[in-house]
């Protein structure tokens, strides 16, 4: 096909320092027809850390953007993919933790950039203040430990004493016990760097497959790859009195290249909603 054509062939970087290239490039590879390569000239953990040493300053969009088109910069590739993620509250159901992925595709030979999204409740992310080893072995039991790393600090926030990437028991106690006896006190959370976080690289892997979905969706006008929703249009008649919901009637679909625009009804694959869902039938 015309997506084909478009990247078989070529070599793409993965802008990463985290092993990230494990979950995306046989996606790509496979998918594209592309040669995956990463470079070790480029540091990704200048534009912010997981455990708060760097902050990042910016939005995650454009701190993606700036990350691509920096490793681009470190190599004679003309396209590249970098992922940035952020941990939190899930932003609509509340205190539930979210791992909020971002992906970008920039193909700086044909001027073009895609971008997707997703926010999955798929993780381990936690962190608390740890008060004896038994409660330390607890916590490691809930995250997934040793297959997903710890991180153990002098406190939250605290960056006296950082020992990352921990997966072995007998170094989690030893650092345990060295932090409580230097500072009184020990703070565990999850490592969120995909190379120690199984679950977390699989939702890339998984968002890499939106990714390549999102690229053979081509513009009808220009054929520009990445023709994606832009906007979710609320308005689903009520199946019961026949007013507009908040859910979903239709997605806008627009083309960054040319600006050409689509209306497609009934993403959700219904036509009316449930009147549990409308307020006024359920206020």
């Amino acid at each position: 096909d015309a997506v084909m054509k478009r990247f078989a062939g070529r070599r793409l970087l993965i802008a990463t320092m985290h092993q990230k290239e494990k979950a995306i490039a046989p996606v790509l590879e496979t998918a594209l027809c592309v040669q995956c390569i990463t470079t070790s000239e480029f540091d990704t953990d200048r534009f912010g850390t997981f455990s708060g040493e760097i902050e990042r300053s910016e939005d995650p969009i454009t701190t993606l953007r700036k990350k691509c088109l920096g490793a681009l910069g470190k190599s004679d590739c003309d396209l590249v993919v970098g992922n940035e993620g952020s941990f939190g509250p899930h932003p609509t159901i509340g205190m539930i933790p979210a791992d909020e992925e971002w992906m970008m595709l920039i193909d700086t030979r044909d001027s073009l950039e895609v971008l997707v999204r997703t926010i999955s409740v798929e993780t381990n992310f936690n962190g608390r203040s740890i008060g004896s080893q038994t409660d330390l072995l607890d916590f490691a039991g809930q995250v997934k430990f040793p297959s997903h790393g710890i991180i153990l600090r002098s406190g939250p926030n605290d960056n006296r004493f950082i020992q990352k990437g921990i997966q072995n028991e007998e170094v989690l106690i030893r650092a345990y016990n060295r932090l409580t006896e230097a500072y009184g006190q020990a703070f565990a959370e999850t490592d969120m760097r995909a190379l120690y976080n199984p679950t977390r690289m699989d939702v890339i892997r998984k968002l890499t497959d939106k990714l390549v979905i999102t690229l053979r969706s081509v513009c009808p006008h220009c054929q520009t790859p990445g023709f994606d929703v832009v906007e979710a249009i609320p308005g689903l008649p009520c199946s019961q009195c026949g007013l507009k919901t908040r859910s979903t009637l239709q997605h806008r679909y627009q083309c960054r290249q040319c600006g050409t625009e689509e209306f497609r009804k009934f993403p959700n694959r219904k036509e009316q909603e449930d009147p549990m869902y409308c307020d006024f039938c359920n206020p």
